[in-house]
């Protein structure tokens, strides 16, 4: 089947500072993209579960489950490992990289971050999605 050029680009961010959830939302929603937001991790779980996304973001700390355990059960699920989870977040350290990536995630993105990294992951992203369809 394939993907319809015009069909939005699903994207769940999962971060708990509203400042920076309206950031990525505005930064990258462009009708193309569709950016759904979840303010917690079960929040995230939840919604991450319950419809398909292209690109999961998420922050590492976050209430009632961090984003690391989240990344870990998205990845054991065979129904949402395949979607790419890229953690964005300030913790920078050597170990938090290890732990994120021991727990599936694909790649690492540090706050601050420039908009141009996302938008370019994005871009990446689709392209690929497109070119497999």
């Amino acid at each position: 089947m394939a993907v319809n050029a015009q069909a939005p680009f699903h994207i769940l961010l999962v971060e708990d500072e509203p400042v920076i959830r309206e950031l990525v939302r505005s930064m990258l929603s462009d009708g193309a993209v569709d950016v759904v937001c979840a303010a917690n991790g079960l929040e995230g779980l939840k919604l991450a579960k319950s419809q398909p996304f292209h690109l999961i973001l998420m922050d590492v700390v976050l209430p009632q489950l961090d984003g690391v355990s989240v990344c870990r059960i998205l990845k054991s699920d065979p129904s949402t490992a395949g979607v790419p989870l890229y953690m964005l977040t300030a913790k920078a350290k050597k170990s938090d990289v290890e732990s994120a990536t021991a727990a599936g995630a694909d790649g690492y993105i540090h706050k601050p971050f420039r908009g141009a990294e996302l938008m370019a992951l994005v871009e990446r992203l689709r392209t690929r999605m497109a070119a497999s369809s």
